[in-house]
């Protein structure tokens, strides 16, 4: 089964400003699948030079309850700046039991980048040990020989034909699920993501958005029936470039 929203938002909201029933891309009685927007962090923190608010999409998880007594809960996480598919279990049998998938690599991710410069390649695999890059940066990583095993797989799906501005439109499948791990795998062969400021050549303040999103999730959640397909739309700020790589408007329907 694969569902999709009919509308596709808008990239960035700020708080107070999500209408966020209306990103409901799949729901059953065990989860949702929202289409997050970029921007926002999943979950509340302290108020940084980035979010001077502190909110989170957490906040808004109450219009989510759609009859059950209790909100949803995030069952994985995506980067603040990352849009896309987001999942989320309705009660906490269904949380433990999605935990339990993710944990174990049976849930299937696709996202969709545009990258600077790209591959030689139509296809490859990335794999690049990861840890943290040091005790202030936090959550931040980098290529360690030392660190945890990282996998990453990934397909050209266009390039631009502008030789000013060599863009690469990317297909990336995280066979691991390490922190930033699609961001700095890309940064570490020479193509880093279009809009990062952490990893690749964006400023922190007023460059280019983060061209990568959650495009697809395959939850197995029967053994019985198909795994639930969801495809997120695409976001408004990578149209542009995306296009510039060959992406067409009614791909939207595949």
């Amino acid at each position: 089964m694969t569902k999709a929203a009919n509308e596709p938002g808008t990239s960035t909201i700020g708080p107070g400003a999500i209408d966020i029933v209306s990103r409901v891309l799949h729901r059953d009685g065990l989860m949702l699948v929202i289409d997050k927007p970029a921007g926002i962090p999943v979950h509340r923190g302290p108020r940084n030079s980035r979010d001077k608010s502190g909110a989170a999409l957490e906040d808004y998880f109450d219009a989510l309850r759609f009859g059950l007594p209790r909100q949803p809960v995030l069952a994985h996480r995506l980067d603040r700046d990352t849009s896309g598919c987001l999942v989320l279990g309705r009660h906490r049998k269904a949380t433990a039991s999605l935990g339990l998938l993710f944990k174990h690599n049976k849930i299937s991710k696709s996202y969709w980048a545009v990258v600077e410069g790209g591959p030689e390649g139509d296809t490859g695999t990335i794999d690049i040990p990861l840890g943290r890059l040091n005790e202030e940066r936090g959550w931040w990583q980098k290529p360690d020989p030392n660190g945890l095993p990282s996998t990453t797989n990934w397909q050209v799906l266009g390039r631009s034909a502008d030789p000013d501005m060599k863009l690469t439109w990317l297909a990336l499948e995280p066979v691991t699920g390490r922190t930033h791990q699609l961001r700095v795998h890309c940064a570490a062969m020479g193509w880093p993501i279009t809009g990062d400021s952490i990893y690749g050549t964006a400023p922190r303040e007023g460059g280019a958005m983060l061209h990568l999103h959650a495009r697809q999730i395959s939850v197995p959640l029967s053994k019985n029936k198909p795994p639930v397909t969801v495809v997120a739309p695409v976001p408004n700020h990578m149209r542009q470039r995306l296009k510039l790589c060959g992406w067409q408007d009614m791909s939207e329907s595949a």
